[in-house]
């Protein structure tokens, strides 16, 4: 895809031997099912189902080693309201972990389907269960640009990392960038605001734009807004990869569904992109062959403006423009002027080459 936000080029970034992430690559389309299957793996395996059925390329979701994560005042924390999945923090966050043998059957089966699977891992020990099940890269979570360790065991690993900078600002991006380019370049930074769902004037498409030129590394959007436009707005301008939640329902319990994509509208983003990527087109200024019958029959070409008789100079009084197009145009007027009409030509006569010398 032609890149919008700047002319200084990036290497493409390998994900699988069919899959790269980079600017002369189709969009990398995530849909983050995140904690949208509300523990379920039914829920989840549908989600996946969905998100292959639109087309997607990969499916995000998350790991939490919740007792390395949260403190036991955090965990004890009366957690109480319409979208609890428990009386306290710990265990409504408990309701939605999935157990590392839920990664792995939800990996193969996103496999079987066609799409990558990955997760935000929010913590180091989720990094080792990551890597014992094999995924192809990394997704940093917003609050967790800071989170130097992590970021640390990341980068170890040596694959992609999809870094999300919707909670940082300039240094903690810097810091975070320094640190993974320590080991590898292999990332694309996200623009990204945390606020769910994200109004628009917050969404701040061209720091992007800012995001490249800064750190020298491919963007994407990581989208919170209700509906789809930003999403095509972002890839059009250069964005390598977006993300979009994903839910069965936006009425569904929990947290995440009120600024998701429901299925039609994960199809919408697919068929979408993959317009643009050929309505892009090659920046070419050729008419294309679909207008040249038009062309012909509108354009206007050089015509006689009244009879001509045999052996008359021509001069540009005799000349005038009208359809067809399939003529000369007045750009070639000067390769018949001064010349002499070698028949006598009536009125209105689309004028040739060939009658003039």
């Amino acid at each position: 895809m032609p890149n919008l936000l700047t002319h200084t080029p990036i290497p493409s970034i390998r994900i699988t031997e069919q899959i790269a992430i980079g600017d002369d690559e189709p969009a990398f389309i995530i849909a983050e099912i995140g904690q949208n299957h509300n523990g379920s793996m039914e829920t989840a395996k549908r989600l996946i189902d969905v998100a292959a059925e639109a087309g997607v390329t990969a499916i995000k979701s998350c790991k939490r080693d919740l007792r390395s994560e949260l403190t036991k005042e955090a965990w004890g924390r009366p957690y109480t309201g319409p979208q609890s999945f428990g009386p306290t923090y710990g265990e409504h966050r408990e309701v939605l972990e999935l157990s590392p043998e839920q990664h792995q059957e939800l990996s193969d089966y996103s496999n079987s389907k066609g799409l990558i699977y990955f997760v935000s891992a929010c913590d180091v020990p989720s990094v080792d269960v990551m890597e014992q099940i094999g995924v192809p890269l990394y997704k940093v979570a917003s609050r967790d640009l800071t989170n130097i360790p992590l970021l640390r065991a990341m980068a170890e690993t040596g694959k992609p990392i999809i870094l999300s900078a919707g909670m940082g600002d300039e240094q903690d991006i810097r810091d975070a960038v320094e640190l993974i380019k320590s080991y590898h370049d292999k990332i694309v930074l996200m623009q990204c605001t945390s606020e769910y769902p994200t109004p628009y004037e917050d969404v701040n498409l061209l720091g992007m734009r800012t995001l490249r030129e800064k750190f020298g590394v491919l963007v994407g959007l990581s989208d919170h807004t209700i509906g789809i436009m930003t999403v095509v707005a972002g890839v059009a301008m250069g964005a390598v990869a977006v993300e979009k939640h994903l839910t069965l329902a936006r009425h569904m319990k929990g947290t995440d569904h009120a600024a998701s994509l429901e299925p039609a509208g994960m199809e919408r983003v697919v068929r979408d992109l993959n317009n643009l990527r050929v309505a892009m087109g090659d920046g070419s200024l050729a008419v294309p062959e679909g207008v040249q019958v038009a062309e012909a029959k509108l354009r206007r070409s050089l015509t006689s403006a009244g009879p001509i008789a045999r052996g008359t100079t021509l001069l540009e009084e005799h000349l005038t423009l009208k359809s067809p197009g399939t003529g000369l145009m007045w750009r070639d007027r000067e390769t018949l002027l001064g010349k002499r009409a070698q028949r006598d030509i009536d009125a209105d006569e689309t004028l040739d080459p060939r009658d003039f010398a």
